[in-house]
């Protein structure tokens, strides 16, 4: 694994100097202290490559045997071509099909478990799964509701074939298109074509009903853990270390609790990142390996909701 996130920090004093909140609102609220900015320059690509690149000497594995590379991002750098096939001409991985795919902060678990399809099937030796966001770019910075809340960075993931019982061992999914509107960017797609009018009325920028968003947070990441450990066959006892999404601490709080696990065994780093989105559980398990707290053998779960809405849970020998 790998993970990068862009040198300059903005934190919440700095955010007071622009809208009407403070340090201790956010922090209270949220549970963020600061979060990586991308500079003007730097698009997801950029983010998607550095971590590509660092998950692949962390690896072991050449370039040129990469197979396949999936980014999961909702802030592409366009349309078309795809960040993948741009991250793929960034770090030479020639032999390569590479594509992009669209779950919001679920992203990542959702990544892990399409290459998990195509590495069992023998389609895939090897994959390379990206959780890269620029979501600093879309805040709108007159809505101070959104605009504290999110960060950007990256982090990726090295996927080839094991033996049980390491490796990928059970996952669950779900999504509800009826509740999209409840977190969305509206314009700039087909639906609504860019013009004078929608950015003059801010439509190109994250549009999100916090409340309802985080009732339905609590329930899916919450209904999720619990269902992923029990068809597993399994207690919250059983797994040393969760990684959540990183949205706002008091939904981690929450998910850990319905998990019967306590915060020790919760990995949490949203005081400094922000939320990521696609970007957080490989940001965080990146962090982790790097400090000491995820090892070989350690069984590992990962729980996301995100726009669509979607959610997912994914239980890991490691």
């Amino acid at each position: 694994m790998g993970m990068y996130a862009p040198p300059k920090v903005m934190t919440n004093d700095d955010f007071a100097k622009i809208v009407d909140t403070s340090d201790e609102w956010i922090t209270q609220m949220t549970g963020i202290k600061e979060r990586h900015i991308a500079e003007p320059d730097v698009s997801t690509s950029d983010l998607a490559a550095e971590a590509a690149g660092r998950a692949l000497d962390d690896a072991g594995v050449a370039v040129e045997d990469v197979d396949m590379i999936l980014v999961a991002t909702a802030t592409p750098d366009m349309f078309f071509p795809s960040t993948a096939c741009l991250v793929q001409s960034k770090i030479g991985a020639v032999n390569a099909f590479a594509y992009d795919m669209g779950a919001g902060c679920s992203g990542f678990i959702y990544g892990l478990t399409i290459a998990r399809q195509f590495v069992t099937t023998g389609f895939v030796k090897t994959a390379l799964v990206i959780g890269a966001e620029n979501l600093t770019k879309f805040m709108d910075l007159t809505d101070r509701n959104t605009c504290v809340l999110f960060g950007d960075g990256a982090g990726a993931a090295v996927i080839t074939p094991g033996d049980a019982p390491d490796g990928m061992m059970h996952q669950v999914l779900g999504s509800d298109g009826r509740l999209g509107s409840l977190l969305e960017f509206p314009a700039g797609g087909s639906r609504m074509p860019t013009t004078v009018e929608t950015v003059q009325e801010r439509l190109h920028y994250i549009k999100m009903q916090g409340r309802k968003v985080y009732v339905n947070a609590v329930k899916a990441m919450g209904d999720s853990v619990v269902r992923v450990i029990d068809e597993a066959g399994l207690t919250g006892d059983d797994v040393d270390i969760l990684f959540p999404h990183q949205a706002n601490i008091r939904i981690i709080q929450s998910v850990a609790e319905r998990a019967g696990m306590p915060m020790e065994k919760v990995y949490v780093n949203i005081d400094r990142y922000g939320n990521t989105s696609a970007a957080s559980i490989p940001i965080a398990m990146a962090e982790a390996i790097r400090e000491g707290r995820l090892e070989r053998g350690m069984l590992v779960g990962m729980v996301a909701f995100g726009a669509g809405f979607t959610w997912g849970a994914l239980l890991v020998r490691f």
